[in-house]
């Protein structure tokens, strides 16, 4: 009798590895990308210019848009792109309604624990605008003000950093918290600091009204954000941007969307796309 069952214990786990041996492998993001052809990239289309609304084509455009086109040019598949609020970008990539993220997304050691990030692909600081006639001319004289900013992104932990006791209001996008400020609802708005720039030269005489603090409340290192994971699909999109920046195409992008011929008018670029690691 026991050997018997011996001999039916061996053969069920004779079958149950063949039966494993029968099944295919599962497939990973990369391959499922490939398969429906098409990449679905969430953008925040609110954003110049990393991400906007072209007021011609009523299409979404900007340096991210063409840095996830490389991306998808890369994988052969066609690129299709999905406006995101700021708040929604993590769990639109983790419930995998987008396969990655082009949106203004600031990488740290602490996002690191839900989502993986590709090199870096942008390199900014978050800075401060207020009205020219507040009297505000350093971060310290913030304490106990109310500031506006971004819902959902690093701006507000990195204000109450730089500022223990300010008051902070959130807004879903950056032109909202900046009409905020012009409606007097805070006496300061915390952005990044080339959307801030945008934003100012966008006032056009009216600038003047308005200036930038000189003092960066951090250096925010932007990415594209990844499932937790994917190393197949991480190795394509960084290869995808070390290949933009080997073959030189990087710093025509960046000339495109930033530079001395733009609004924003930066004279270089002072970073490259050759790393993912962040110090904090």
């Amino acid at each position: 009798m026991q050997r018997n069952r011996r001999r039916l214990t061996h053969s069920l786990a004779a079958l149950g590895l063949a039966l494993l041996a029968l099944q295919p492998a599962h497939a990973d993001q990369l391959d499922d990308i490939k398969k429906k052809g098409e990449l679905v990239v969430g953008v925040l289309g609110t954003d110049e210019p990393n991400s906007f609304i072209d007021a011609k084509t009523r299409e979404i455009i900007g340096y991210e848009v063409d840095l996830a086109q490389a991306i998808a040019a890369r994988l052969g598949v066609k690129l299709q792109i999905k406006q995101l609020a700021v708040a929604a970008r993590i769990p639109e990539l983790q419930q995998g309604h987008v396969d990655l993220l082009a949106a203004s997304l600031t990488h740290n050691k602490e996002r690191e624990a839900v989502i993986d990030f590709s090199l870096t692909t942008f390199v900014t600081g978050q800075k401060v605008l207020v009205k020219a006639d507040s009297g505000i001319s350093n971060l310290a004289a913030l304490a106990g003000k109310k500031v506006v900013t971004i819902k959902g992104g690093t701006q507000e932990p990195n204000i109450r950093k730089a500022v223990p006791n300010v008051d902070v209001v959130t807004f879903e996008t950056g032109p909202q918290a900046f009409q905020a400020l012009q409606q007097g609802k805070g006496v300061a708005f915390v952005n990044d600091e080339v959307s801030l720039l945008n934003q100012h030269a966008k006032l056009g005489a009216a600038k003047d009204k308005y200036r930038i603090l000189d003092q960066n409340i951090s250096i925010e290192p932007l990415a594209i954000g990844i499932r937790k994971g994917e190393k197949r699909l991480k190795a394509e999109v960084d290869g995808a941007l070390a290949g933009l920046e080997k073959s030189g195409e990087a710093d025509k992008l960046f000339l495109k969307w930033y530079g001395p011929q733009t609004r924003l008018q930066f004279p270089k670029r002072t970073f490259k796309i050759d790393s993912d690691k962040v110090d904090s």
